[in-house]
């Protein structure tokens, strides 16, 4: 079998971010023929359709970063009831400029984790959205609200609850068999 490359897009900017945690462990998690590359939210600037037609480095980086990809992983925290405004302008400029739009055709995955109960589960429904309208294909079920408590991911990035591990990795190989599925 080839190589899966896999896009990850981390909501957040934060050193410390939880949820580049969890994007960490599911990368550890994934076979050894899944690459994992992180796009870089925080070095692209302020979508500005007056920018477009000359694509600053960075959005035209994110672009190529999209177009090589096989899947699309998602993994944000929740700001204010939605996505963070960091994942929404990689978002933007991924779908620009009119008849430009690189995201159409992925296969997406999506998860967060929050301290809350609930875990991300409104930033989730609104990516959902925003993604089904640039044409992404995302992968739905099972979807994955995952509560984030002290010690879950340890240093190495190794999820140390076992249910939760397990759950983690059950979802992880659909959403992989989903991205070949596509790609094929």
């Amino acid at each position: 079998m080839s190589n899966t490359k896999i896009a990850v897009f981390v909501g957040s900017l934060r050193a410390a971010s939880i949820n580049l945690r969890l994007a960490r462990a599911l990368e550890k998690l994934a076979p050894s023929d899944v690459q994992f590359e992180y796009a870089s939210l925080g070095d692209i600037p302020l979508f500005n359709q007056d920018l477009e037609t000359d694509l600053p480095a960075p959005a035209a980086k994110l672009k190529a970063l999209i177009a090589e990809a096989d899947g699309l992983l998602f993994v944000t925290p929740e700001h204010n009831r939605s996505i963070p405004a960091a994942l929404k302008n990689a978002i933007d400029w991924g779908s620009r400029p009119w008849g430009q739009n690189s995201w159409p055709g992925k296969a997406g995955g999506l998860l967060g984790t929050s301290p809350s109960a609930a875990g991300t589960a409104m930033a989730q429904q609104h990516l959902r959205n925003i993604l089904a309208a640039e044409g992404v294909n995302v992968y739905t079920t099972p979807e994955v609200f995952l509560q984030d408590t002290a010690g879950l991911i340890d240093d190495q990035y190794t999820i140390t609850n076992e249910r939760t591990r397990q759950f983690l990795q059950g979802w992880l190989d659909g959403y992989i068999a989903w991205v070949n599925k596509l790609k094929a």
